[in-house]
């Protein structure tokens, strides 16, 4: 027996909702992350006759995460703690089965010299200060979603070209390795060490055809999840499509 847990970025759920269905009738994980909703409304009805519950915050325009699961889930809160004047719909963490999960849409952070910057920088402070009390109270976590972090050289088609972005720079990178220093697995790098698998193509310069990718969706795990890590994969298909999300779902795969 296993759980299977995906994420993906649909970047606006309303023009990717055939998509979105589609692929749980395919694939029928027993969670799905989703990020980049881009409205304050959500087809709950939708997914529940596809045989899903839904947790969602959203955010007129913008942002906004959602959870659909198979069993019940629990709300544990829907907003990054510490900064109660952050109206952005970027966090959600939930009870599964005795798990914490926890979906994220990490800011861009772009351009590197505007205030969106420092906003970025400051969201993941503050999600490492969310998990390192998840840590302190031995509360088994994963969190999964777009991080907006390209991890290392192998990540990226070309490095020299994305070196000095907000999700390749010095800063971000220093964060995403204080969240590793607290013991997190990434589970697809944990699984595969071959570079040019990537989560995200841009649209523009032709970057699909010729695979010029990104990987920027992650999950990390908790120690006590990642003793249970089966398997970590990245489904291009959708990426494929006809009006295709940019991003394209990474499945995990836990043993139970």
């Amino acid at each position: 027996m296993s759980i299977k847990i995906a994420s993906w970025n649909v970047n606006s759920i309303k023009a990717r909702l055939e998509h979105a269905k589609a692929w749980l009738n395919q694939h029928s994980p027993d969670l799905l992350l989703i990020q980049e909703l881009k409205g304050l409304e959500f087809p709950e009805e939708v997914f529940k006759d596809a045989g899903y519950n839904a947790e969602f915050v959203g955010q007129k325009a913008y942002n906004g995460v959602a959870i659909l699961s198979k069993e019940p889930q629990k709300v544990i809160s829907n907003a990054l703690p510490s900064d109660e004047s952050d109206e952005q719909a970027r966090y959600l963490e939930v009870e599964y089965q005795n798990l914490r999960v926890i979906n994220i849409y990490l800011p861009n952070g772009n351009p590197v010299d505007s205030d969106k910057f420092p906003y970025k920088i400051n969201w993941m402070k503050r999600l490492y200060e969310r998990l390192k009390e998840l840590r302190a109270h031995e509360i088994p976590f994963l969190i999964g979603g777009d991080f907006n972090v390209i991890p290392t050289d192998k990540d990226c088609h070309d490095p020299k070209s994305w070196w000095g972005d907000a999700l390749y720079c010095q800063e971000t990178l220093e964060q995403w390795r204080s969240l590793l220093h607290l013991g997190l697995t990434d589970a697809f790098r944990a699984k595969n060490t071959k570079a040019e698998q990537y989560t995200f193509w841009d649209y523009q310069r032709g970057a699909w055809p010729q695979n010029k990718g990104i990987r920027i969706d992650h999950f990390l795990l908790s120690p006590p999840v990642a003793d249970h890590l089966k398997s970590c994969t990245i489904d291009k298909e959708p990426r494929g499509q006809e009006k295709a999300s940019d991003h394209t779902p990474i499945i995990l795969e836990l043993y139970n």
